[in-house]
C-alpha cells in the first residue's frame, strides 16, 4: 500500500486507521484473498476469514461491512496493479527487432496478473454477469487502461503509415485487450485441450505485434 492509499483508507465509521489498524484491515484482505483461492465466494464467512486473520468478526466489522466489502477492496486493489502494464506498454520499443520482444514481455505480463487475481477476477466477472456495477467497473479500469495504452501506440503507428488510413485505434486496442483476457481466463482450458503455454504465449505476442504494429513478426 502507497502512503497516498494508507491515507484514503478509511473504517466504517469514516475514522482514519492508525498503523495498527491499518495492519489488520491488511491482514483481513489478505486473508480474504487466501480464502477464496480455496473455496467459493458465496461460501466464504465474515467469521471465516476472522478466523483467518486472528481477530473476532466485529473487528472485521470494522472495516467491511460484509465479505462483498473486502473483495470488493481486493478488486479495486487489483484494478490499480494494472499501472505496470500501462508503464510497459509506453516506455517499451515497438520499432526494428525489438518490437517482437516488447510484445512477448506484454503479453507474458498480462497473463502474469491474471494468474495474480485469478481467485478475485473469478468473482469479478461473476458480479459483473450479476449487473454489480461496483465489480464491473473495476473491471473496466483494469481493462480501460490497457486498451488505452495500446490504442495510442497503434494511432502513432497508423500515423506512420504502418495501418490502413480507415483503422480505429481504439477499436483495435479492444479487440487485443479482450483476446488477451479471454486467453488468460480459459488457460487451463486450453491446457487441458493440449496446447502449450509456451505455444499459446508465442501466438498471443505474434497476433499482439502485428495488431499493434501492422507487421508480421
Amino acid at each position: 500500500m502507497t502512503p497516498q492509499q494508507a491515507d484514503e483508507v478509511r473504517a466504517i465509521d469514516g475514522r482514519t486507521p492508525g498503523r495498527r489498524g491499518r495492519a489488520t484491515r491488511d491482514r483481513l484482505l489478505q486473508c480474504t484473498s487466501e480464502l477464496l483461492e480455496r473455496s467459493s465466494y458465496r461460501d466464504l464467512t465474515v467469521i471465516d476469514i476472522a478466523r483467518c486473520a486472528g481477530c473476532s468478526p466485529a473487528t472485521f466489522y470494522q472495516y467491511f461491512a460484509d465479505v462483498e466489502g473486502a473483495v470488493l477492496v481486493l478488486a479495486q486493489e487489483m484494478a490499480s496493479n494494472g499501472k505496470s502494464l500501462i508503464t510497459l506498454i509506453r516506455s517499451s520499443d515497438w520499432r526494428g527487432k525489438g518490437g517482437p520482444d516488447t510484445a512477448a514481455a506484454i503479453a507474458d505480463a498480462f497473463l502474469a496478473l491474471w494468474e495474480r487475481h485469478r481467485a478475485i477476477l473469478r468473482v469479478v466477472d461473476l458480479a459483473t454477469a450479476e449487473g454489480d456495477l461496483r465489480f464491473q467497473n473495476a473491471r473496466t479500469h483494469l481493462l480501460n487502461e490497457v486498451t488505452v495504452g495500446l490504442r495510442d501506440v497503434i494511432e502513432d503507428q497508423r500515423s506512420a503509415g504502418a495501418h490502413p488510413k480507415d483503422t480505429d485505434a481504439m477499436a483495435q486496442a479492444a479487440t487485443l485487450v479482450s483476446m488477451l483476457a479471454h486467453v488468460a481466463q480459459h488457460r487451463y482450458g486450453f491446457e487441458f485441450w493440449g496446447i502449450r503455454m509456451d505455444d499459446i504465449r508465442r501466438s498471443l505476442a505474434r497476433i499482439l505485434y502485428t495488431g499493434v504494429t501492422g507487421k508480421k513478426p
